[in-house]
């Protein structure tokens, strides 16, 4: 079993200030989004964020991947590529997950958003899938056990008749982009890992209206819903510690 790092100090205070800049960085992505946009013009908005506010994109390159955000619209789950000719119109959704390093430390978060006026079942998917997020970090407290926060997840996402996709989860983060553990948002029947004050979780719930499945398609990055329906994603970088979780990636 990987080992889970604990964060010192030092280290926890350099990954609030990465999160606080990633969390000001999507405060400004959520002005830009609008019909006409194109999803290749989101990305040079979030690179020149990044960059502006003294950090590095941390996923331009990684694996390979060729942007500094993943741009996903309406049935993509996550890792839709930016182009110029994929244009936002009038009622798609579209998640927003970007990351950034600063002083060696990682921080990941993503959002998702309507274009313009969506319709009321794209309201709902993306609040529930938010709010299955902070469902989950209610048990994001050292004593717990890691699949406490799995559980959480899909007890509320389940009962609305949503698809949790199982192929990808959250993980660990620090030093590196991804770190043990990987934290599933579906039910798990062992506990997982003792939660510890110093651990920091990327935790992400991925939620389709219709099946969980998922397909990739020819470019070897974008990830969709195997049925085409909507999909949501919701992410923060999280700090376990003795009390309440704090949410390092929001203001």
């Amino acid at each position: 079993m990987a080992v889970v790092t604990i964060k010192s100090a030092r280290e926890i205070e350099l990954m609030r200030k990465s999160g606080r800049l990633l969390a000001k960085v999507h405060e400004e992505l959520a002005k830009v989004i609008r019909p006409g946009i194109s999803t290749k013009e989101i990305d040079t908005v979030c690179e020149e964020l990044i960059r502006g506010c003294g950090g590095t994109p941390n996923f331009l390159n990684y694996q390979g991947y060729p942007a500094s955000v993943c741009v996903s619209v309406n049935e993509e789950v996550v890792h839709g590529i930016p182009r110029e000719d994929r244009i936002l119109k009038e009622g798609d959704i579209v998640s927003l997950d970007t990351g950034l390093i600063y002083q060696g430390y990682h921080s990941d978060a993503a959002r998702t958003y309507g274009v313009g006026k969506i319709s009321p079942k794209a309201e709902k998917l993306i609040e529930v899938t938010r709010e299955s997020f902070f469902q989950g970090i209610e048990k994001a407290k050292a004593g717990r056990h890691l699949h406490d926060i799995s559980n959480a997840i899909a007890d509320y996402v389940i009962p609305h008749g949503y698809g949790i996709v199982h192929d990808l989860v959250g993980h660990g983060i620090g030093k590196s982009m991804h770190e043990a553990p990987m934290i599933p948002n579906f039910p798990q029947r062992r506990r997982g890992v003792r939660l510890k004050a110093g651990m920091t979780l990327a935790i992400e719930p991925m939620i389709n209206i219709g099946t969980g499945e998922v397909e990739w398609l020819d470019d070897g990055w974008t990830v969709i819903a195997a049925d085409h329906s909507l999909s949501a994603h919701y992410e923060n970088t999280v700090l376990v510690t003795d009390g309440e979780p704090e949410i390092l990636t929001l203001l």
